[in-house]
């Protein structure tokens, strides 16, 4: 398996699978709109992103936590902020994990996927935590790839709860 080592964030929320680096590669606007709309809280129970004011569809592009083209949101990242001030690559190295960064988490789908994925990472190692959340995001029914955080498939429209 090939890995993109802009796609492996420190908090475990592995890149390959983002909303928002899905919706820039397919150049998807409708899907960029609704993220827009998520990021701003406008979706109930599902978290709202900081300094998120003048928020646009132009704004949902990424290419990678660890490339030089992020999401506005990642650029100002702590996690990873902290991470590379300790010398690691990721909070599966440090003791302090679940830290005040992962507790304020602002958006609710991620914090879980984080708090889930960073323990597995821990002991299964990089290259099977990325295997295995490539593997995660694929809708049962039909096979077609979808990404974190999705609730029903966009091809066949089973409801989903992968995260």
């Amino acid at each position: 398996m090939t890995v993109n080592p802009d796609f492996v964030s420190p908090c475990g929320l592995y890149c390959g699978v983002c909303a928002i680096y899905i919706a820039n590669r397919d150049n998807n606007q409708k899907f960029k709109e609704r993220l827009v709309s998520l990021y701003k809280g406008e979706v109930p129970s599902k978290g709202t992103l900081p300094n998120n004011e003048y928020l646009s569809a132009e704004d949902i592009r990424c290419g990678g936590c660890l490339s030089d083209d992020r999401f506005m949101h990642c650029k100002y990242c702590e996690i990873r902020s902290c991470t590379q001030e300790k010398g690691y690559t990721g909070c599966h190295q440090c003791d302090a994990f679940p830290c005040r960064f992962i507790d304020s988490f602002p958006m609710a789908v991620g914090k879980k996927v984080i708090l889930r994925a960073i323990p597995y990472w821990r002991e299964f190692g990089t290259e099977k935590w990325i295997e295995d959340e490539e593997a995660r995001y694929i809708c049962p029914e039909c096979g077609n790839r979808v990404f974190r955080g999705a609730v029903k498939c966009n091809q066949c429209k089973a409801k989903l709860d992968l995260d």
